[in-house]
């Protein structure tokens, strides 16, 4: 590998929250390099919603159009399609790490380490990585007629005959949500335990029915799903609907930093995106739970990108 070459902060995602930290970073006259392994969750989405002057936009132009905004910023480097394969302090034997006094170093490459930089501060704006439940075909209709996120899709589903597909104990929350946009929900657990009888009882009241025997096959054409078929013999025609995934954060790349995590695994910060590793930060859907949308991680890689920046000279900050 090649000399080590140093930055002032080594943000790790190239998602929006990733993106608007290293504009707002730029702007601040820090030198920044953001890596990017360009395989974004929402890859199999068409049209990205809630993201105000880009409400509609392809997820990929969106994130096209940043990079094409900090390509004016000579101070800001990005390079895609590569990725971090291990973080670590760059002083790992000298006790803790002070924030401005150790850098971290991390090795970067296509497949394997190909140059070592170095950084005053990281910023992990990694996203969460997805598993969709076990159903055959089911990516074939995903980011078209199915869909994970209710506050990005469920406008254009409203009113029609929905899906609710998943495995996990907040299923009967998801459908109560759901059920704001539409007066036609059935609920498949696909075979799972996840919904008790009060729940059950709860969601029949508001005309939702819980179907739970697993599903053989989606039934449809191009992407536009017509019926969900399932091992019984039963098919319920849908117009569309939604899947519930599990998430997991993916931090296999850190070494010799344990940030603590919660018990979902989301990186557990302060309001100001720090984490308890002084000079680690997290912004977007990595950090603490909140609502999955691209404007939210945008906002929150802003915010951190103004705490670093006060941080990193020693100003209090009341962000």
């Amino acid at each position: 590998m090649t000399e080590t070459v140093p930055y002032d902060v080594l943000i790790i995602g190239g998602g929006p929250a990733g993106l608007s930290a290293a504009l707002n970073l730029g702007r601040s006259l820090v030198r920044v390099l953001v890596i990017d392994a360009d395989r974004p969750r929402n890859a199999a989405t068409l049209n990205s919603h809630g993201f105000l002057t880009r409400d509609g936009v392809p997820p990929h132009e969106l994130r096209r159009i940043a990079r094409e905004e900090l390509a004016a910023y000579p101070n800001i480097e990005v390079r895609t399609r590569v990725r971090v394969a291990a973080l670590r302090p760059a002083d790992a034997g000298h006790g803790s790490i002070r924030f401005g006094e150790v850098r971290f170093e991390a090795e970067i490459g296509r497949r394997e380490p190909e140059t070592t930089v170095s950084a005053r501060a990281v910023l992990l704006a990694t996203g969460l990585r997805e598993t969709l439940p076990d159903v055959p075909n089911l990516r074939g209709f995903y980011g078209m007629s199915l869909f994970s996120c209710a506050a990005c899709d469920a406008w254009e589903l409203q009113g029609r005959r929905l899906a609710l597909i998943g495995e996990s104990a907040d299923l009967a929350a998801r459908a109560r949500l759901i059920g704001r946009w539409t007066e036609t929900l059935t609920v498949f657990t696909n075979g799972a335990d996840v919904v008790n009888t009060a729940e059950e009882a709860e969601l029949a009241a508001a005309g939702v029915a819980v179907l739970r025997h697993p599903i053989v096959e989606l039934v449809g054409d191009r992407g536009r799903i017509e019926a969900v078929r399932l091992a019984d013999g039963t098919s319920v025609a849908v117009d569309g609907g939604f899947v519930r995934p599990e998430w997991e954060t993916a931090l296999g790349f850190l070494d010799g930093i344990t940030p603590a995590v919660d018990g979902a695994g989301h990186l557990v910060t302060d309001r100001s995106g720090r984490t308890d590793v002084p000079g680690l930060y997290a912004a977007g859907d990595a950090a603490a739970p909140g609502p999955q949308q691209l404007i939210v991680a945008a906002g929150a890689g802003a915010r951190v990108a103004a705490v670093i920046v006060h941080d990193t000279i020693g100003v209090a900050t009341a962000h």
